[in-house]
């Protein structure tokens, strides 16, 4: 399920690169008995199967580094947790090591949070596992690693820290939708001014809340 969406365009580029590692953790590996349970049935009955606790964190021990010093956090991916956001994203690709917990369909025993530093949710709805959302935080994180993207580009797009600014390419004029005269004026002081307003504006207009949160730093 993983290796589809990490093997193109810059995740794959950055790990041929050995500026990122991704490894990927079978449970199963950790499971009980001959057939590897990693789940059981829900103390006070209810539908589905519940992760268990002991496996959990076998699984953990496993996946954290052994050297201390590394800085290394345990996500658990989880509705409970804090929001996933761009700043989050820049505190994670400071660490050395992120590992991430996925559940399915019913979850994780309770008791597993007490090993791990902290909860994430990338939102409101619901999903069959923690698979997609650990996908979308290891591409966030990763593209933010020194190196795996040119540092311009990563200063200018979206949520750094308004909405990203119109862009435009060829043609000029296309049915009647011309690009701004500005942008091909060549004067690229001015440029920046236009692009740093209409990034502005369009954060006020679609995103207040972000425009809130950037004047109360």
């Amino acid at each position: 399920m993983f290796k589809g969406p990490f093997d193109s365009s810059i995740v794959k580029r950055a790990i041929e690169k050995k500026l990122i590692e991704i490894e990927f953790i079978d449970l199963r590996g950790f499971g009980l008995g001959k057939h590897q349970l990693v789940d059981d049935t829900p103390y006070g009955g209810g539908a589905g199967m519940i992760l268990r606790v002991d496996v959990l964190e076998k699984a953990i021990i496993a996946a954290k580094e052994k050297n201390l010093n590394k800085k290394q956090r345990v996500i658990l991916l989880s509705a409970h947790g804090n929001k996933f956001e761009q700043k989050v994203a820049r505190k994670f690709a400071k660490l050395d090591k992120l590992i991430l917990l996925c559940g399915h369909y019913e979850g994780f025993d309770e008791r597993v949070k007490n090993f791990v530093d902290e909860e994430i949710s990338v939102g409101d709805f619901v999903l069959t596992g923690g698979e997609i959302p650990a996908m979308l935080i290891t591409d966030s994180v990763a593209r933010l690693v020194e190196g795996v993207i040119k540092e311009d580009s990563a200063n200018f797009e979206s949520f750094s820290p308004y909405l990203e600014y119109p862009q435009y390419t060829k043609p000029q004029d296309y049915k009647g939708l011309k690009v701004p005269g500005i942008l091909l004026s060549g004067n690229h002081p001015e440029i920046e001014k236009w692009r740093k307003k209409q990034s502005i504006k369009i954060t006020t207009k679609l995103r207040p809340d972000l425009f809130k949160q950037e004047l109360e730093r």
